[in-house]
């Protein structure tokens, strides 16, 4: 990793735009009509976010820490693992390569926008939504959720693998998570993966889009710093 912060953000730039035009990729393939892989299901997206989330630390691992998610940056920071005075220009990147990697997913898949009339298939080709709305247990889940990750990933960190081996397994981890942890609101763990994409889902022409749900947006962005925190003071106390 590069020891100059500008470097590492411009890392934490790329890494991010990668992240989320990979996996809302997945997400847009499997949700808009006319795509070869319409239909393919929670499993491909599960797996597809763990591979993209993989692949993005490894392209940009040499710049930066690889972090992509203001959750894990925030619980890094609380490990003593990141200086304090970086947090707000990771956060403030992070989002911003979050809604550029938005931004190619529309591109990518510009004619099948207007081949979808599912404003909610639409919409959840860039940001999550709850299959049931119940904020107390939306908010519940995407604590956990991300307790889960941000504590599997501090064990990465501080434990004998080797070091290249690291991103796979938060790979396998992410996938993990969405897998047993994602039916109840698709799991966001990142506030950047959402803020990000849908911003970029209210301020693109995006053919056939409704709302952009702002009502629950606070869920996935509060809930994942909630949930990473947690984590990092548990690790704190056990490590």
């Amino acid at each position: 990793m590069n020891n100059s912060l500008s470097i590492q953000l411009i890392g934490e730039f790329l890494g991010t735009a990668m992240l989320v035009l990979l996996g809302d990729g997945v997400c847009a393939g499997t949700n808009l009509n006319k795509s070869k892989s319409k239909g393919a299901g929670w499993i491909v997206i599960a797996f597809g976010w763990g591979f993209a989330a993989a692949f993005s630390v490894y392209c940009a691992r040499w710049l930066c820490l690889g972090h992509y998610n203001p959750a894990v940056t925030f619980s890094m920071a609380i490990a003593h693992k990141l200086p304090w005075s970086s947090v707000l220009p990771y956060f403030l990147v992070q989002v911003l390569g979050a809604f550029v990697g938005a931004v190619l997913v529309w591109l990518t898949y510009y004619p099948h926008w207007k081949e979808t009339d599912d404003q909610g298939a639409i919409l959840g080709s860039f940001a999550t939504d709850p299959a049931i709305r119940s904020y107390v247990w939306n908010f519940f889940t995407e604590t956990i959720a991300t307790f889960i990750l941000v504590y599997g990933l501090l064990a990465l960190t501080n434990g004998d693998l080797a070091d290249g081996l690291n991103p796979l397994l938060a790979g396998f981890l992410i996938a993990s998570v969405c897998l047993s942890l994602g039916g109840p609101t698709g799991v966001a763990l990142n506030p950047a993966r959402d803020f990000g994409p849908r911003l970029a889902h209210q301020l693109l022409p995006i053919a056939n889009k409704g709302k952009s749900d702002w009502a629950y947006s606070w869920i996935p962005i509060v809930a994942p710093l909630v949930g990473g925190a947690l984590a990092a003071s548990l690790f704190n106390v056990l490590a």
